[in-house]
């Protein structure tokens, strides 16, 4: 009896009476009704059989993503110093300032700062306050892909899908992280399960809450939340109960609740005068267009300057490697498979299989299930094979919810017997063994487990296509889920062994965190990664490698010894004191200290001795250490990495004017004797080099220190204008 309504969603009358000798019915929800039920009846059987499959989710869920939270610290130091500037004032909390003086935004909208900014003016600041929502909206999400499927394939597809999204590597890595990643994916499957109510009762506030979901979506994200509105719009037009003229103004009043949603702060900032807000990180122009379209839309997809990838391939200014070459294999790579990609094949199977036996009917609402959320794996899938702007590992936490509720509504056909379920098991047992294998394959220590995985696949896809017996195909299907759930639960509890933090956060042992992500690529700036097989002609950067601290004294540029361990490049080219993670994470003139904090003590202290006043410095996570523990007044203003950011003239000497800038540390001169940048690192942005150029004109050298120059800029507003033929 139990068994039938695991599997079932739909309410069924079971043989067998009451005390009172009434027929006892179980409803879709896993509550009991009998026919004269007393209340005290009615209670306990809800506290005995109400769900129990939810509550172990949320254990589950909850326990990875919360369990020793603290060890991650600020996660990302970028987010976390914008946090910490927004708990400063309401304008900063309003338009998302990265700096405390109100100079520059985040690179991203705002929503899921917000959360972690009204959360640590609640808690006071600290990497709880930051994290734990985060955590939480993991949770929340699985809850949501349960239900999403158990509505329509029951309770065991609903658990099925649940716990393979809990126990996904990156989706854990991602909810014990502050990166917006957490936010836009709870909101876009919250959006398609608005839709998948709406086809159950083709009510329009359906439709509109889903918009809103997206559009709230894309505050957190941009353009990542929309990859799911072209699924969304054909289902509803598709599984609609109603006829084709009112379902295209339903769809409507969904669009232009996106729209209003999701348009709120984009409009809030092109109506204040730009004099009047921040200047949007990202941009040539100070437009938040240019950000939605540019930098955070399409150039994600295509390629875009400015990229901060590895030094290979197209990597630095073309095609970002971090994520491994682009193609139909590219979501099982050593960069990504690990991450998401371990069910890939059994999801991808079980779709097909819904397709057969849907049918596609219009007005089904199964059918309308199958092409949202299908949908959305398909285009998410597909966007991020063959992506060739920037792009990170991590990305793929947005695709995982898509997958497990896949991979949730195939397990439910295989339980069910008949000629369907029989012919689909080995193919999706299949397919889910392959994408395991392949994913293995960049793993030797999960070796001893292949021959495992190949036995146990084999033996239950035999049994699912003999069997009748209800419990002896549960018995064997929960077998092999089982069995292929073990890696990507092994990799979902290591990630809890080190600190998931960092600019690009990976789930899985700490060496594959740390470690190289894929041809060309890395899964973490922060880690020992270095260039595979010497990313540079000349030797490379063998050992710990170029970002993951210091370079080894072999090796290094061409025609250059390198510097000695520990070192990191300084001014003119020239070996400088070590920072906090070498050349990318923030060594003396490593890049403007792009990718990890690095100390401005000296900077700062020079500066309170000498009348004080806010301090720009070329890249944004320059400043986020001084930022988190000091709210000092520093800016980037080449944008996150002093590359995707090009201030204009008139802009910084208004800001100068305005007294937001009075200081300015130039480290761009430490790269001088690589052409600029690393023969091209900014792939054609100029980034801050010119607004450094303008200031080393314009204002009063002050001192060397903290690896640059540090100019004094008050006053100099009109000289500044005049160097620039402005005047």
């Amino acid at each position: 009896m139990f068994g039938q309504r695991f599997l079932s969603p739909r309410t069924e009358r079971v043989a067998g009476s009451s005390s009172s000798g009434d027929a006892l019915v179980l409803s879709a929800d896993g509550f009991a009704e009998t026919g004269d039920p007393s209340l005290t009846q009615r209670r306990l059987w809800t506290l005995r059989i109400a769900r129990p499959e939810l509550a172990v989710l949320l254990v589950v869920a909850g326990g990875l993503n919360l369990w020793d939270l603290s060890r991650n610290g600020w996660a990302n130091g970028y987010y976390a110093a914008a946090v910490r500037s927004m708990m400063l004032s309401w304008h900063n909390f309003l338009f998302a300032s990265f700096d405390p003086t109100g100079v520059m935004t985040v690179d991203k909208p705002p929503l899921a700062l917000w959360v972690q900014a009204l959360s640590a003016r609640i808690f006071g600041l600290h990497s709880l306050s930051i994290l734990v929502p985060q955590a939480l909206m993991g949770v929340v999400t699985v809850a949501l892909v349960y239900d999403l499927v158990r509505r329509r394939f029951g309770r065991l597809g609903g658990f099925a899908a649940g716990l393979t999204l809990a126990i996904t590597p990156i989706t854990v890595a991602m909810s014990r992280h502050n990166n917006p990643d957490a936010a836009v994916a709870l909101c876009d499957v919250a959006a398609l399960w608005c839709a998948v109510r709406g086809f159950e009762d083709g009510r329009t506030r359906w439709i509109v809450w889903s918009g809103v979901m997206v559009g709230l979506g894309f505050e957190a994200k941009m353009g990542t939340a929309l990859l799911i509105v072209p699924a969304l719009a054909a289902a509803w037009l598709w599984a609609s109960p109603h006829r084709p003229l009112r379902a295209i103004r339903q769809l409507l009043s969904g669009g232009a609740a996106m729209a209003l949603v999701g348009g709120a702060w984009p409009l809030l900032v092109t109506l204040t005068p730009a004099a009047a807000r921040p200047w949007i990180s990202g941009t040539a122009d100070n437009s938040i267009w240019s950000l939605i379209t540019g930098y955070n839309g399409l150039g994600r997809v295509a390629g875009q300057a400015g990229n901060p990838g590895a030094a290979t391939g197209r990597g630095f200014g073309g095609a970002s490697t971090l994520g491994g070459g682009s193609g139909v294999l590219r979501l099982l790579n050593s960069a990504l498979g690990g991450q998401a990609g371990w069910l890939l094949g059994f999801a991808i199977v079980s779709g097909l299989g819904l397709i057969v036996a849907t049918r596609l009917r219009r007005r089904d609402p199964d059918a309308g299930w199958l092409v949202a959320v299908g949908g959305a794996f398909l285009a998410s899938a597909v966007v991020f094979s063959y992506a060739q702007g920037i792009f990170h590992p991590y990305y793929v936490s947005f695709l995982a919810p898509f997958s497990a509720a896949l991979v949730g509504a195939g397990a439910a056909q295989l339980a069910r017997d008949g000629r369907h379920a029989r012919i689909l098991a080995p193919l999706a047992i299949a397919g889910g063994v392959a994408t395991e294998l392949a994913v293995m394959h960049s793993d030797q220590t999960l070796a001893a487990l292949q021959p495992v995985v190949v036995g146990v696949g084999a033996v239950t896809a035999i049994a699912l296509m003999l069997l009748s017996s209800s419990r002896l195909r549960l018995t064997a299907l929960g077998a092999v889920l089982a069995t292929l759930s073990i890696a990507p639960a092994a990799w979902a509890v290591d990630t809890l062994g080190h600190a998931t933090s960092g600019t690009f956060p990976a789930g899985g042992p700490q060496n594959v965190a740390d470690g190289p992500a894929g041809p060309g690529g890395f899964h973490s700036f922060g880690g020992r990664g270095g260039f595979p097989g010497g990313g540079i002609p000349g030797g490379g950067f063998p050992g710990r490698g170029l970002l993951g601290g210091a370079l080894p004294g072999a090796g290094g540029f061409p025609n250059a010894g390198g510097p000695p361990p520990g070192g990191a490049l300084g001014p003119g080219g020239g070996v400088g004191p070590a920072q906090r993670g070498g050349l990318f994470g923030g060594g003396a003139g490593g890049f403007g200290g792009a990718f990890g904090g690095r100390s401005l003590k000296a900077t700062l202290s020079y500066i309170s001795a000498h009348g004080g006043g806010p301090l720009a410095v070329s890249a944004q996570t320059t400043a986020e250490t001084a930022i988190i523990d000091s709210a000092a007044r520093v800016a980037g203003i080449g944008g996150f990495s002093g590359n995707e950011s090009e201030v204009s003239a008139t802009w910084l000497a208004h800001e100068i004017r305005a007294g937001k800038i009075r200081w300015v540390l130039d480290t761009e001169s430490s790269f001088a004797g690589f052409g600029g940048g690393f023969g091209g690192i900014s792939g054609g942005r100029v980034g801050s080099r010119l607004a450094m150029q303008w200031v080393s004109s314009a204002c009063r050298r002050a001192t060397a220190t903290d690896g640059g120059v540090l100019y004094d800029c008050a006053g100099r507003a009109e000289r500044l204008l005049r160097v620039t033929g402005l005047r």
